[in-house]
C-alpha cells in the first residue's frame, strides 16, 4: 500500500493538518505519526471496534501492524477514518490522547480545564452550598478541642449558631445543660430534628429557624459558631451589644479577620476592627483549623477565637467612638496631624461643633456638655444634612477672606488639641485603647464631636 503524500504540510513536526477540500476532516500521514507512538498501543485494537460506515476494502485495515495509508481525523476528534476503505477507529484518542492531538492541532499547549463543583454530597443526601458559607465540621477530635477550650458548665445555656447537621451539636448537648441552634436553611433544620428525635436530647435541644442577624437572640451563657464567614463583623459586634451579656463565645472565623480582632497596637493587622472590638471585650486567640477539617473545604484556613465582653462595658457613647476611630483610621500609618489637617475632616468637625452651638445658644447653654446623649447627637446632623462626603466648605466670593481666616482659626483649635495631648507625630497604628479615649475626651472637652 503506497503512502499518499500529504498536499498541504508536508513538515513532519506537524502531521495533523485541516483538509481544505473538506473542512471537516483533519488528515495526517498516520504512518509517520503514529508509527514510533500509537502503534505499540492500537496494536490488535481495530478488530473490536465495528466500521460505522460499509467498508470499501475490508482487507485493507485488518493487520495487527498500521498500513502505509492515509488517515483522516475527524473534526470533533471522535474517530480517524482510513481514505482506502472507510474504516473507522471509534475511540483512537483515548489511548493517543486528546491533548497531544489538540497541541498538535493549535500548535501549543492546551490547559485542560477543570470541573467546577459548586456542592458537595453528604451522606444523608444533603448538599452543602459554598456560597451560602456551609462548611461542616468533619473532624470529630476538633470538636472535642473546642468544646474543650469553651469551659461549659453542666448548669450552661449555649447557643449555636450555624449548627449544620450537628456533629458539634451533639458534643454541646453532652456538655450543658440546653442548646439553642440557630439556623438558616430550613434542610439543615429538618436534619437536626430528624438526628436527635428519639434521644434523651431531644428536650434539650431548641432550633430557631432564621437569619441570626434579624433574630432576636434569647439569653443564654456561652456562644459556640462555626459561622459563615460573610456574616462575621456584623454577628461579633450583636454579640458584644447583646443584653444581659454572656460570659464568653467561641467563634470559628477565617484566619485573616480572627488575626485582625486580636492584633495588637504595632502589628501589621492592627486596624480599626482590633480597636472597637478589644474596647467591648478581651480577645484571645485559641488554634488554628486547616481547611481540609471542612466538608467541603473552603479555600481559606481558619482560626478558633475568644471573645469575653468586658463587665461594664466602657462608658463612651457608640457613635462618637465609632467616627472618632474611622477618621483616625483613614491612613492608619499617617501622622494623626496629617489626618485632621484634611478638609473634608476639617469641614465635617467643623459642621458639627457650629450644629452644637447652636443648639445650645437656643437652650441657653454657653458650653457644650461632653457628656451629650445619642438622641441629641442625631439631632444635630440630621439639622446640619448630608453627608460626611458632602460636608465641604463653600466659600463665597465676596467673603474668601473671612472664610479662609474661619477655617485657619478652626484648624489652630483642631491642632491644638492634638498638641496639649502631645498626639501630634503620633500614629493609629501605634496608639492604645487608654490613648484613643484619652485623645477622644479631649477632642469632646474643646467641644469638637465627630457624630
Amino acid at each position: 500500500m503506497k503512502i499518499r503524500p500529504n498536499p498541504v504540510n508536508k513538515s513532519p513536526k506537524s502531521p495533523i493538518v485541516q483538509n481544505k477540500v473538506n473542512p471537516k476532516f483533519y488528515f495526517c500521514n498516520f504512518a509517520n505519526y503514529c508509527r514510533q507512538t500509537a502503534a505499540p498501543l492500537l496494536a490488535g485494537i481495530r478488530h473490536t471496534q465495528p466500521s460505522p460506515v460499509p467498508r470499501r476494502n475490508p482487507h485493507c485495515c485488518l493487520g495487527t501492524e498500521f498500513g502505509e495509508s492515509t488517515y483522516f481525523i475527524s473534526s470533533d476528534l471522535c474517530g480517524l477514518v482510513c481514505e482506502n476503505c472507510d474504516f473507522v477507529l471509534l475511540r483512537p484518542l483515548v489511548w493517543l490522547g486528546v491533548g497531544k492531538i489538540k497541541k498538535e492541532m493549535a500548535g501549543g499547549k492546551i490547559k485542560k480545564e477543570k470541573a467546577k463543583r459548586t456542592t458537595a454530597p453528604y451522606q444523608g443526601g444533603i448538599s452543602f452550598h459554598k456560597s451560602k458559607g456551609q462548611h461542616i465540621l468533619k473532624n470529630p477530635l476538633l470538636v472535642d478541642s473546642i468544646v474543650q477550650k469553651a469551659g461549659i458548665k453542666s448548669t450552661d445555656v449555649i447557643l449555636e449558631i450555624g449548627p449544620g447537621t450537628g456533629n458539634l451539636t451533639k458534643k454541646l448537648l453532652e456538655a450543658g445543660k440546653m442548646v439553642i441552634a440557630v439556623e438558616l436553611d430550613p434542610r439543615m433544620v429538618l436534619e437536626l430534628q430528624r438526628r436527635f428525635q428519639g434521644t434523651p436530647f431531644s428536650n434539650r435541644l431548641k432550633v430557631i429557624q432564621g437569619d441570626v442577624l434579624k433574630t432576636d437572640l434569647p439569653y443564654f451563657d456561652i456562644c459556640v459558631a462555626n459561622i459563615p464567614y460573610q456574616i462575621s463583623s456584623p454577628l461579633t459586634f450583636k454579640l458584644l451589644f447583646h443584653q444581659p451579656a454572656f460570659r464568653c463565645a467561641i467563634i470559628m472565623f477565617q484566619k485573616e479577620f480572627a488575626m485582625r480582632l486580636v492584633a495588637q497596637p504595632g502589628d501589621k493587622l492592627y486596624c480599626r476592627l482590633s480597636v472597637n472590638t478589644q474596647l467591648y471585650a478581651r480577645v484571645s486567640h485559641l488554634l488554628k483549623v486547616g481547611k481540609n477539617n471542612f466538608r467541603p473545604p473552603p479555600k481559606v484556613d481558619s482560626s478558633v477565637v475568644r471573645i469575653e465582653p468586658r463587665k461594664p462595658h466602657a462608658q463612651v457613647n457608640a457613635k462618637e467612638w465609632d467616627g472618632f476611630i474611622r477618621i483616625c483610621f483613614i491612613r492608619k500609618n499617617k501622622t494623626l496631624s496629617s489626618i485632621f489637617r484634611q478638609k473634608n475632616v476639617l469641614s465635617m468637625l467643623e459642621k458639627n461643633y457650629k450644629t452644637l452651638q447652636a443648639l445650645h445658644s437656643s437652650e441657653n447653654g454657653s458650653l457644650v456638655n461632653t457628656d451629650i446623649g445619642m438622641d441629641m447627637l442625631d439631632q444635630s446632623m440630621e439639622m446640619g444634612g448630608g453627608t460626611d462626603d458632602e460636608m465641604e466648605v463653600e466659600d463665597d466670593a465676596g467673603n474668601n477672606d473671612d472664610a479662609e481666616g474661619e477655617v485657619s482659626e478652626f484648624k489652630d483649635k483642631v491642632l491644638g488639641v492634638l498638641k496639649e495631648g502631645q498626639f501630634e507625630e503620633k500614629r493609629a497604628s501605634k496608639l492604645t485603647q487608654q490613648e484613643f479615649l484619652y485623645l477622644l475626651s479631649l477632642f469632646n472637652k474643646a467641644g469638637l464631636h465627630f457624630s
